[in-house]
């Protein structure tokens, strides 16, 4: 097959971007069985019904959400090669994300400050659900952040100019995909007692 080098390029775009796909719609079906097993918990005799979810949470619910739209800004700043404002949002992404983190372990101390542990004789199967969701999401957000970084320096090293932008879009894409899980996951914990 005599590809051109645009077609070859398109291609393999396409390729990352369906890998991406895959791999999100697989997070998205992990967390739905652990969302279902938690259903289904929740008919048990020692399930938590007067679970509070912790201040924490809630903080990291707008902090989340407002990274979102840093780093969709800061790939709209890249694609016009505004480079310092493309750079300020990146950061700013960053530094959410990390506070996002800092929230989320705030949330854990808060639970534990409640009497509620992960395990052992003080853990319920309602605080041991909670923890591994949480902990699951975090594990995502972490690999997020490593984009983000990544992205920091390519943008730092000018590769994302003359259209060339795919590493910015999949990290974006990626991380909406996280913050979109934590909303979902936040609001199941919140009105699924």
């Amino acid at each position: 097959m005599n590809y051109t080098i645009n077609e070859q390029q398109k291609n393999i775009r396409r390729a990352k971007k369906n890998m991406l796909l895959f791999g999100m719609i697989s997070l998205s079906m992990s967390f739905a069985g652990l969302t279902s097993a938690y259903i289904i918990s929740k008919e048990r005799e020692d399930w938590l019904t007067d679970f509070e979810v912790p201040q924490a949470f809630f903080i990291s619910l707008f902090v989340i959400a407002l990274s979102s739209v840093t780093f969709h800004l800061a790939k709209a700043a890249i694609k016009k090669e505004a480079n310092n404002q493309g750079m300020v949002l990146l950061i700013s992404t960053l530094v959410l994300g990390i506070t996002f983190v800092y929230l989320q372990f705030l949330g854990f101390s808060q639970i534990i400050d409640n009497g509620y542990f992960f395990t052992g004789s003080e853990s319920s199967i309602t605080t041991s659900f909670i923890y591994l969701v949480v902990l699951m999401h975090l594990a995502h957000i972490f690999i997020a952040l490593i984009s983000v970084v990544v992205v920091i320096y390519n943008h730092y090293k000018l590769k994302y100019i003359k259209g060339k932008t795919l590493g910015v879009e999949l990290a974006v894409t990626f991380w909406h995909f996280v913050d979109i899980l934590w909303i979902y996951l936040f609001f199941f914990m919140y009105f699924v007692r």
